[in-house]
């Protein structure tokens, strides 16, 4: 299905592996197309599907940056089309309607930092490396990473890490907001999976508007507020409301089918 990515679906949860172990994981040309064409498309078809760990092949990395091979003697429109499609696809991640958690089990530099913080929560484990080297190569980051690492950690502190390319482990990461969890080396799939399937509990039309109106926070041009307005209205006429409601008047567990 997957020339690069692995893809294994257990009780309702899509654990989506980069699966370029001997190049760090890195993200090529095909790893992107693949990740777009999973979450724009073939998630979409899973029956029942709760929610998707993103995480990367072997013990030493999860993504470890872009095919920097690639980029060589791209002209400046190819470039700037290539940055495009990168933020298409990580854009969709960000979007996705279920709970998507990156398990960072090793460095996630550029491409990598930038895939992880794309994902709606990040678990870190211990070993963790977090960094955007891209300025050592003349470049910036270019998949929304200088978007995206301003609005966990705040300007001044990304400008930081990306004019200095330091990279930061994963008690630091946690320190400044950029992670959500650290676990021992080995245990942050236990993490994630625990996380998804106490957020499946929940009303998944209310998951769905929650992830939209925090996404809208940093929309330009968008009013997050009325975002919230809008979705606010929409479920309250939906059978989940009803059923939640009448479940806490009733004391009893609600059951939810998102409609």
């Amino acid at each position: 299905m997957y020339e690069n990515l692995l893809l294994d679906i257990l009780d309702g949860v899509a654990i989506l592996t980069v699966n370029r172990e001997k190049s760090l994981n890195a993200i090529n040309s095909q790893t992107m197309a693949e990740l777009g064409q999973f979450f724009k498309t073939d998630a979409l078809t899973i029956s029942g599907l709760k929610g998707v760990i993103v995480t990367g092949a072997g013990p030493k990395a999860f993504v470890a940056g872009a095919d920097i091979k690639e980029f060589l003697g791209l002209s400046a429109a190819a470039g700037e089309q290539l940055s495009q499609h990168g933020h298409d696809v990580f854009d969709a991640i960000e979007a996705f309607s279920r709970p998507v958690i990156a398990v960072v089990n090793g460095f996630a530099l550029g491409a990598g930092c930038e895939l992880a913080m794309a994902c709606h929560l990040r678990i870190a484990e211990e070993h963790a490396r977090f960094g955007l080297p891209e300025v050592n190569l003349g470049l910036i980051p270019g998949y929304g990473g200088t978007q995206r690492m301003a609005r966990y950690v705040g300007r001044a502190k990304a400008l930081e890490l990306m004019m200095t390319t330091d990279m930061i482990p994963a008690a630091q990461a946690l320190q400044l907001g950029l992670v959500n969890h650290v676990t021992p080396s080995g245990e942050g799939m236990t993490k994630a999976t625990e996380i998804i399937e106490k957020i499946a509990t929940k009303a998944p039309l209310a998951i769905a508007a929650a992830i939209a109106c925090v996404n809208a926070y940093d929309e330009k041009n968008t009013n997050g507020f009325k975002v919230e307005v809008s979705q606010f209205g929409h479920l309250t006429g939906s059978d989940d409301f009803t059923e939640g409601a009448t479940a806490f008047v009733e004391k009893r567990k609600a059951t939810f089918h998102g409609k």
